[in-house]
């Protein structure tokens, strides 16, 4: 009998592992990241990101039906502080969080993406995607951007300010 019950309480405590291993998130972000993040599973930041990176998205979605959470923490892109642009042209390929044209995957805050040369998030190509609860400033393009090659994206209780350039033709701004 005693040995039955100890069985049993080994067994619950297994799946109880097992169950929480797979809720567990794939990748941990933080610090400074000067090649694009490819992420394939259920991230989040845990520290604030700083991205050098040029010419291509700070984190991109490399596979569907997952979510990047940003737990409140902020990613800075090499845009001009107060400017964003500060008047020249944006590039238009340095994204703070690009779909990477993957479908169903999510961006959760709280959380800020600010001041990338791009957009701060973009969704391009993408069918179902969702944006919640993120503020988007000093990004040289718009804040949020979904392109027409995407459909079903859900955009909820966010805030853009300050995003957009003053050179004609690339003004962009806001979501």
């Amino acid at each position: 009998m005693r040995a039955t019950r100890v069985w049993a309480l080994f067994t619950a405590v297994a799946i109880g592992i097992l169950l929480s291993a797979s809720a567990a998130f794939a990748e941990d972000i933080s610090g400074f990241i000067t090649t694009t993040r490819m992420i394939r599973e259920n991230s989040r930041l845990v520290g604030d990101v700083t991205c050098t990176v040029t010419g291509a998205p700070c984190i991109q979605f490399a596979t569907s039906h997952i979510e990047l959470r940003l737990n409140g923490f902020t990613m800075t892109g090499p845009a001009d502080p107060a400017t964003a642009c500060g008047g020249s042209t944006s590039t238009a390929a340095e994204t703070g969080i690009n779909s990477g044209g993957q479908p169903d995957v999510e961006i959760r805050g709280p959380g800020i993406v600010q001041r990338f040369r791009g957009d701060g998030i973009l969704f391009n190509g993408t069918l179902q995607g969702k944006v919640e609860g993120v503020t988007t400033t000093t990004n040289c393009m718009s804040g949020i951007r979904v392109a027409a090659t995407s459909s079903r994206i859900t955009l909820g209780s966010n805030v853009s300010v300050r995003n957009g350039s003053a050179v004609p033709g690339l003004s962009c701004g806001g979501i």
